[in-house]
């Protein structure tokens, strides 16, 4: 990566080399080890936690298929244990979910001094995480994400939990893992609409913590869309490091952990109105992202040119499943379901600039439903884009 006349971008950038990033957590400290090659570490990473009775992969049907002979290969799995595969679609993060994999815990005679492995993207990695807090009181946990997203940001910092038909993860724990393994080899097999979901998460990480890398994702973006190992060799491993510096600082997101919802009021509203079933996370996510940069702007705290450049980056990705045909009282009732929400007052994490962000809790329910009527209008099919539209 280089930087000349304040333009960043990514040349001469070596392969990923494996690099552990160190999380705290109330249970201790856990590395996330990223890297080329990280999954053929497996058995000698969990090996160095300790003994366990038997391991318990938690993956999905779709994942398995995908990565399930590599990731059985870095675990060289002996003795005790199975597979456990359930539905990965949002509209399976449930309790019934949670109750599935639990009693094949049990019938597979799982115990106290088992591990449990959940092998996918952020669905897998919430509901495995949650079941291993609650079965037996909880079970140790190690996460191989497989998702960009998962490995970027989900997997990291110890959220767990399940969706009710109210909202969004309203049912969950904090349960850090004592592992998360990270390879970019397991991203061969995803889908070009999964991965430019997980891009969302690195842009939204780009605009609220790291401005030189929204530079180098503006100047970039073509070689990250093709998956250009040298440029996922410096996002991953960055992307990991933000994650981990924030919650590190909070782990229970009383604070500063609040700036990694920064589009998620409107995303997890997006996701709810549609019954988890229209959107992939990140693409609600990059939406989110787009409204909540167009709420800063109402607000006066976020400038028109920063608010473009959020939202031409985010239309690099490519087309999003449309804004539902929805009332904005209809989205305004989800928003204060979720769990930012206190007493009643809806929470949002804006950008003053981009690099920095913060929660406000003083928003007019009447600015946030002009915004939720005129950002689908602005975001038209079109490539062009100006703050003039909106009158």
């Amino acid at each position: 990566m280089r930087c000349s006349r304040g333009v960043c971008y990514i040349e001469n950038v070596p392969p990923m080399k494996l690099k552990r990033i160190p999380v705290k957590s109330s249970a201790g400290h856990y590395p996330v080890v990223s890297g080329a090659g990280a999954i053929r570490r497996a058995a000698r990473e969990i090996a160095a936690l300790g003994r366990f009775s038997s391991v318990h992969v938690v993956s999905s049907p779709k994942v398995w298929r995908a990565v399930g002979q590599t990731v059985q290969r870095g675990l060289q799995l002996s003795k005790g244990g199975a597979i456990h595969l359930f539905d990965d679609a949002e509209s399976a993060k449930n309790l019934r979910s949670v109750e599935q994999i639990t009693r094949s815990l049990c019938r597979a005679g799982a115990d106290r001094q088992s591990l449990v492995v959940a092998v996918g993207g952020g669905v897998v990695g919430d509901v495995a995480g949650f079941a291993a807090a609650v079965f037996l009181r909880g079970v140790k946990l190690v996460h191989i994400p497989t998702t960009l997203v998962s490995q970027v940001d989900s997997s990291i910092g110890g959220k767990t939990g399940v969706n009710l038909p109210e909202g969004k993860n309203l049912v969950g724990s904090f349960y850090p893992p004592q592992l998360v393994l990270t390879d970019p080899e397991l991203l061969r097999s995803l889908s070009d609409r999964e991965f430019r979901g997980g891009l969302a998460e690195i842009i939204k990480h780009a605009i609220i913590a790291d401005a030189e890398m929204f530079a180098i994702l503006d100047k970039d973006m073509d070689k990250v869309l093709l998956r250009d190992r040298r440029a996922l060799g410096f996002l991953i491993p960055r992307n990991a490091e933000i994650k981990a510096r924030v919650v590190s600082r909070d782990e229970r997101e009383s604070g500063l952990r609040e700036i990694l919802n920064f589009g998620h009021t409107f995303a997890h509203a997006l996701e709810s109105v549609t019954k988890y079933r229209r959107y992939q996370h990140g693409e609600a996510v990059a939406w989110g992202m787009m409204a909540a940069a167009f709420l800063g702007h109402e607000l006066g705290l976020t400038r028109a040119d920063d608010v473009s450049r959020i939202v031409a980056l985010i239309r690099r990705l490519g087309p999003l499943p449309p804004w539902p045909r929805v009332p904005a009282t209809a989205m305004l009732r989800a928003m204060h379901s979720d769990k930012k929400t206190r007493a009643g007052v809806l929470r949002f994490v804006l950008s003053t600039c981009i690099g920095e962000a913060r929660s406000y809790d003083t928003v007019s329910p009447n600015i946030v439903e002009r915004v939720l009527h005129f950002t689908p209008r602005l975001i038209s099919a079109s490539n062009r884009f100006s703050l003039r539209r909106h009158g």
